[in-house]
């Protein structure tokens, strides 16, 4: 069973891997002692031989961890020295060690980096010329590199994998690890033949490196990598407490427009006062430029990067932020790997992006150097549909997407949209996400929540109520229209749609009446975001009342939501709100966490008796919440989010088997592929 403690140094103000006052956790199945392998290199020698003059917090542990236990699944922050973990112990141990990355501007700098301190290394990627690669594995065959940085592409050449079995390898690292998993946020197929390599070189220690990484995705990248759940994972340095991270609700693209210029303003002043760099993303190629362009033209030394540009222009776009001849960098989501310029002073998402993985690591470019830094999401009401359209839509004469990666891309993405929507502070509801609760902030102070009023919770029989007829409103007009006409339903608005339905004559008809057509509107998106409204697929998406939704509706489920604010953010700016906030993501006692961890040990071997992913047998979500309920029957397990009849049928046994040992502190092996 994995416990957790508090990582050494992890009150230091800064310099850790979280760049912050708070460096985080170490999740361990038990305490390690360095001391009882006398055979451990002298690390403070090779770090000094590499330039350091002394370990950042956790740094020292995770080399230790890797070299005694041969195995280590490592998630720190970009930027916070994940490399020295593989990097040192290469150069301690004899042959060459292999990282696999995706970025290849990423592997020329490392190596550039390491050449210039007297460490032989090279990289292997599709941009040598046929030379220069000739001569490059030609010289790692003859055992010439301490470290070779290979695509994860290069695997899958018959001839490197020749190589490879003749290769003296200490230790094999891989980057973006979250990149095997499909249920992550940047899955990459060539990812796949990743463990057959680890099973080719069973001699050589393993490390699994990733900046962003939920339970499911650690779970799901100790499957495919063939290693066993027990291996040693240490999770710090997600708490980012200088970035002041913000959402806000737009109506129109002037409104978009002049809050992105208030942030410019706030962050960077004005044009050419060089104080420091900002990125905005969006959503297309199209807006990228369009934004690029309307920046410029206020006198902000602006780029646009996008992937449909010529590979040498995107090159000069990476190069100029870095070296500071650019102010601004407009872009989709191809910009940014690899990217690690420390006075990025501001990040702005003109509209969501699709998860909240994705979303932690584009805004954690901002603020590398501990200074604050701001973070801003754009939404509208059209964001929920036009996601699912683009989930749905598989491109030009290529097969529908599995329904099964359809759903899950969707949760990732209302995960985001709840946390957006959420009444906690920013920073913890993050750090609750992906389980790092030791590092909660408990309000960081700076945040929108942080620093609007919000109203007090409702009473829950109110809420309960509120909620119910919203849902109601929705299944009168169930697969017929959009959200929108629910939403005039509601607050009894006249329509021409409402009146040859006939709607307009139902008793739901203005059953809201008393409540404002936008707070409605937001109250029903919430109720997207909680799983109980889907939409219909195609052009013109339709709302729908989920099986779920419907025994909310019913009261046959509980109506668990934080309701919007009655008030509008203008009129609430400068009330704190520390402490009187409602969570969506509620947090995880003691006693639930440890039911959560070992909910995810059922989960990993369970999906690797039915050869799945881990997400297949139950969501992060629907642990956490059969940990905090503790189910003692099926009929209480079914209240779990996530839990139907059919996985109560598969699952359901032994799920309550692992919650009634766990609560009573009994011992005992996992019930995973038990009937």
């Amino acid at each position: 069973m994995y416990t957790a403690r508090p990582a050494d140094g992890a009150s230091e103000p800064s310099g850790g891997w979280g760049r912050g006052r708070y460096d985080g956790t170490v999740i361990l199945p038990e305490p390690l002692d360095a001391r009882e392998s006398p055979d451990l290199p002298d690390l403070t020698t090779g770090l000094r031989q590499l330039g350091f003059e002394a370990f950042r917090p956790g740094q020292r542990e995770a080399i230790e961890s890797l070299l005694i236990e041969r195995r280590l699944l490592l998630v720190a922050p970009t930027g916070g020295g994940k490399s020295l973990v593989y990097q040192l112990p290469a150069c301690l141990l004899p042959g060459t060690t292999l990282v696999i990355s995706p970025l290849i501007a990423l592997m020329h700098d490392q190596v550039a980096a390491l050449e210039a301190r007297g460490v032989a290394a090279t990289y292997l990627a599709s941009t040598l010329k046929g030379r220069e690669l000739s001569e490059r594995l030609f010289d790692l065959a003859r055992g010439k590199y301490k470290l070779a940085y290979v695509a994860p592409e290069r695997l899958s050449h018959r001839g490197f994998r020749g190589l490879l079995h003749d290769l003296d390898c200490p230790l094999i690292a891989i980057d973006e690890a979250h990149c095997i998993s499909e249920w992550g946020h940047d899955f990459r197929p060539d990812y796949m033949g990743i463990g057959e390599v680890l099973a080719a070189l069973p001699g050589a220690r393993t490390l699994a490196c990733t900046a962003t990484a939920t339970p499911v995705v650690r779970d799901e990248i100790l499957a495919r990598l063939g290693l066993s759940p027990d291996t040693r994972q240490i999770v710090r340095g997600f708490a980012r407490p200088n970035l002041r991270l913000r959402a806000a609700e737009v109506q129109s693209a002037v409104e978009r427009r002049r809050r992105v210029d208030a942030l410019l303003a706030e962050a960077l002043g004005e044009p050419g006062a060089a104080r420091g760099a900002a990125i905005v993303y969006a959503t297309t190629r199209r807006a990228s430029e369009q934004e690029a362009d309307r920046l410029a033209a206020q006198g902000w030394r602006t780029a646009c990067y996008h992937a449909g540009r010529p590979a040498d222009e995107r090159a000069r776009t990476s190069d100029g932020f870095v070296s500071g001849k650019f102010e601004i960098v407009a872009a989709t989501n191809a910009f940014g790997m690899g990217i690690d310029r420390p006075d990025v002073r501001a990040v702005m998402h003109l509209a969501p992006p699709g998860s909240i993985e994705a979303y932690y690591q584009e805004v954690g470019r901002a603020g590398r150097d501990g200074e604050p830094a701001w973070g801003l999401v754009l939404t509208s009401s059209q964001d929920l549909p036009r996601r699912r359209r683009l989930i749905e839509w598989a491109g030009d004469d290529r097969p529908p997407p599995d329904p099964t990666v359809v759903e899950h891309k969707w949760n990732l993405f209302l995960e985001l949209m709840r946390w957006i929507e959420g009444g906690s502070c920013r920073h913890d509801a993050i750090l609750r996400y992906f389980a790092a609760e030791t590092e909660e902030l408990h309000g960081c102070g700076h945040c929108d929540v942080c620093t609007t009023f919000t109203d007090e919770p409702a009473d829950p029989e109110a809420v309960s109520l509120i909620v119910r007829k919203a849902l109601s409103g929705v299944a009168r007009i169930h697969q017929r229209f959009g959200l929108t006409l629910a939403g005039k339903l509601l607050v009894g608005k006249p329509d021409e749609r409402l009146g040859w339905s006939q709607l307009d004559q139902v008793k739901t008809y203005g059953a809201l009446k008393e409540k404002k057509e936008e707070w409605i509107m937001r109250l029903l998106r919430r109720c997207v975001t909680a799983g109980w409204i889907m939409f219909t697929p195609g052009e013109r998406p339709l709302a729908m009342l989920t099986d779920e939704g419907a025994a909310v509706m019913r009261g046959e489920r509980p109506a668990r939501l934080l309701l919007p604010p009655e008030r509008t953010a203008a009129a609430q700016t400068g009330r704190s709100s520390r402490g009187r906030t409602a969570a969506v993501v509620e947090e995880l006692d003691e006693a639930s966490r440890e039911i959560f961890e070992e909910l995810r040990q059922f989960r990993l071997a369970r999906a690797r008796a039915e050869d799945v992913p881990p997400y297949v047998v139950a969501s992060d979500r629907t642990l956490r919440d059969i940990a905090r309920l503790k189910p003692k029957n099926r009929a209480e397990l079914l209240l779990a989010h996530g839990i139907g009849p059919s996985k109560a049928e598969r699952y359901g046994d032994d799920l309550l088997k692992v919650v009634a040992r766990t609560s009573d502190g009994e011992d005992g092996d996992l019930l995973a592929g038990r009937a």
